[in-house]
């Protein structure tokens, strides 16, 4: 699978963004997606996660009620809703992709894009 994220940028706090991520190739083996982010010096998190059919969605709770993850299984694309930014929600936002094929568990990653946010 993969996967290619677009809408990072340099926003003010208070402000919105909306990142994508396309997924392409073995698209039908997902079972579930999520953003992820990392900042200077920080760890990976989990920033909030989707399954497959766009059922069931989990958030960090730093992001809870400003954040919103979406799926459009039609054209393969997932999306997060960034409102009410903050300086500490800075970092390299990556997708990644969960899939399995023949019995064996698979996760990919896109390139990452930047969210700086400024105070």
């Amino acid at each position: 699978v993969q996967l290619v994220e677009s809408g990072g940028g340099l926003v003010q706090a208070g402000g919105s963004l909306r990142l994508s991520c396309a997924a392409s190739g073995s698209t039908f083996s997902i079972y579930a997606m999520g953003w992820y982010r990392q900042a200077p010096g920080k760890q990976r998190e989990l920033v909030a996660a989707v399954t497959s059919g766009g059922g069931s969605t989990d958030y960090a709770d730093s992001v809870k009620g400003r954040f919103t993850i979406s799926r459009e299984n039609a054209n393969n694309t997932m999306y997060l809703q960034m409102n009410s930014l903050r300086p500490e929600d800075t970092a390299v936002y990556y997708c990644n992709a969960r899939w399995r094929r023949l019995g064996f568990e698979y996760a990919d990653w896109g390139q990452g894009t930047q969210v700086t946010v400024s105070s």
